[in-house]
């Protein structure tokens, strides 16, 4: 039996695959769709791939990777008590985003705890959770075991635990949720993989996988247990969980106000209440600035030029990049996004010289400057500095080399100052979030880079709602990031649904399948840098291009002073509820 909170045994022994919805033995062939963008809303019955998989980051700790959160800036005295306290009652006001709030609720079955923006559940209890350091920690589960060929899994799940109606949670509502994700389409955690999950004792689950799956645990460790005696359509908005907090309000489009559990098993939280505001960010500065919220998001675009009497500025570490799919087939073509199917192909960004062009001809250290303030780092892939990652995939900004590449790839300078090849000019739109201005300044920037080596870009901002349908046919300036080598495959694996860049490739396939089947997660490493770079082929930049990654962005907080924001995960794509993973630990400094 191997113990929960022994993260090397537990990473030993997850083996053979992760994310993207599998498709008979394929692995993972429609996972993901337009949810892992980044501050964006839900789209209706879509099923999104679940890959910012917190869990995932134990990995990389072991690694001596990201680190947490620290303030950057000094700042006055505050006068943090009259927040501190509300009727007695210790608690604290954060902003998020306006696409933080859950569209279909506090129901994990759908998004919530393991959807677009992972986070720890709060209003439920998962398995097992990751600290600080990203190691697994015990939660309901006590163990687990696998069996030899990787197919069974059994958990051992405590039995001192009740719901909030006084109901016990036993093994039982353990597969009934594991069962009720993967039955559900509109789900955003994928557990395709799974074939059957029984309780046969009230203290025993057992889960058998369709194939070896090594990343099945890091999904578990994010997926929220509810309870199978009193789930029904309406337990979104009435959830009913084990968890540190319950869900006191929720005025949608506004507010969220979680309370302590009384019942909770766990040691009780410092902070006994939430309150969590919706807000854009202009609002949200303003909330801080007028003493309304205790910790309020932010992005450099702001931050930079904006100081608060009793704020300091809050800096998280994160593993959220910022990077462009550029569609590698021709016009004409179409692909399956859940229960939507939209067009795919591009008549500028399918030639292969154009792609490996606009890698060279970013100056990401300008990016970093010049928009970001500082607040980042130079972004090649979705997984720098993990040890997943390949050296394959940096690229040296070359102008004079991207331009050599397109005349060795047949493209000619016309009088406009834009290439142009068998009539096609090397220009296309690229879209991106309207409401984000670090990535309406990105996209400008990166517009402008790309007019210096005769390619024109123009950028355009709107909705998601309005950019999903054109997320196979028309470059798309995204946010991803998670501590996973999952978003590798999920990005580059011909049939997943988050491969916008409608990029197909058999040998990439076959590493990235090769990597997910490994015995042990660190035999992986060598398959997922192969599907980088095997020496021939790979989504490299030397090779078949799909993306060009931007700048990997820093998550910034205006903090009240006097509040204790307890040391922080490395923060996965989204400003959202990744930051109060551990608000229970949170404090505020005695008046």
């Amino acid at each position: 039996m191997q113990a929960l909170d022994d993260p090397n045994g537990l990473a030993a022994q997850t083996e053979a695959g992760r994310d993207a919805k599998a498709t008979g033995t394929s692995g993972v062939a429609g996972a993901t769709s337009a949810a892992r963008t980044g501050g964006h809303g839900g789209k209706a019955l879509t099923r999104r791939s679940f890959v910012s998989l917190a869990g995932m980051g134990a990995l990389c700790a072991m690694m001596g990777t990201l680190g947490g959160c620290a303030p950057s800036t000094p700042s006055a005295s505050g006068t943090q008590a009259q927040h501190g306290a509300a009727g007695g009652t210790s608690q604290v006001v954060v902003t998020m985003t306006p696409t933080s709030e859950p569209a279909a609720g506090f129901d994990p079955l759908f998004s919530w705890g393991c959807g677009e923006h992972v986070h720890e559940p709060l209003i439920q209890s998962t398995l097992f959770a990751t600290n600080a350091d990203l190691e697994f920690v015990n939660d309901l589960a006590t163990s687990y075991e696998c069996s030899a060929d990787g197919l069974t899994w059994t958990f051992r799940i405590r039995d001192d635990v009740t719901f909030t109606d006084g109901e016990p949670l036993t093994a039982s509502d353990v597969a009934f949720t594991i069962l009720g994700i993967r039955d559900n389409e509109a789900a955003e955690a994928d557990l395709s993989m799974v074939a059957d999950a029984v309780a046969p004792d009230a203290t025993t689950c057992v889960v058998t996988l369709a194939k070896p799956f090594n990343a099945f645990l890091y999904t578990l460790a994010v997926v929220g247990i509810v309870p199978e005696h009193a789930y029904g359509p309406d337990y979104g908005r009435n959830p009913i969980g084990s968890g540190r907090y319950l869900l006191e309000q929720w005025d949608e489009g506004q507010q969220v106000i979680l309370a302590a559990n009384p019942d909770y098993y766990g040691a009780a939280p410092n902070i006994e209440r939430v309150v969590v505001l919706f807000m854009e960010e202009d609002a949200s500065a303003a909330a801080a600035q007028s003493g309304q919220a205790d910790v309020a998001y932010t992005a450099p675009t702001l931050a930079s030029n904006a100081s608060f009497p009793g704020f300091g500025l809050l800096v998280c570490k994160s593993v959220d990049s910022r990077g462009i799919s550029l569609p590698c087939t021709a016009p004409g073509g179409s692909k399956k996004d859940g229960i939507a199917t939209y067009p795919a192909g591009n008549q500028a960004t399918c030639d292969e010289a154009l792609r490996k062009a606009i890698n060279c001809g970013v100056d990401r250290a300008a990016m970093i400057e010049g928009v970001l303030d500082g607040y980042g780092t130079e972004a090649y892939s979705v997984s720098d500095g993990m040890p997943w990652a390949s050296d394959a995939m940096k690229v040296e900004y070359d102008p004079e080399r991207a331009r050599r590449i397109l005349e060795e790839g047949g493209w000619r300078l016309a009088n406009d100052g834009v290439y142009a090849k068998d009539g096609v000019r090397a220009s296309f739109e690229l879209l991106y979030s309207a409401s984000d201005s670090v990535r309406q300044a990105l996209a400008n920037e990166f517009a402008n880079q790309m007019a210096a080596i005769g390619v024109e870009v123009v950028p355009k901002g709107a909705a998601w709602d309005d950019i999903y349908p054109h997320e196979y046919d028309t470059p798309v300036l995204w946010g991803w990031g998670a501590n996973s080598p999952v978003e590798l495959y999920t990005l580059h694996y011909g049939p997943s649904a988050g491969n916008y860049a409608v990029y197909e490739n058999d040998a990439v396939n076959a590493h990235l399948d090769a990597a997910l089947a490994a015995t042990t997660v660190e035999e992986s490493y060598p398959e997922w840098q192969a599907a980088a770079w095997d020496g021939q082929t790979g989504f490299a930049p030397q090779g078949g291009a799909p993306w060009v990654w931007l700048a990997n962005v820093d998550h910034l907080y205006f903090k009240r002073d006097g509040l204790n924001v307890a040391r922080q995960k490395p923060h996965p794509h989204g400003h959202g509820w990744s930051l109060v993973n551990n608000v229970d630990a949170w404090s505020w400094d005695e008046a």
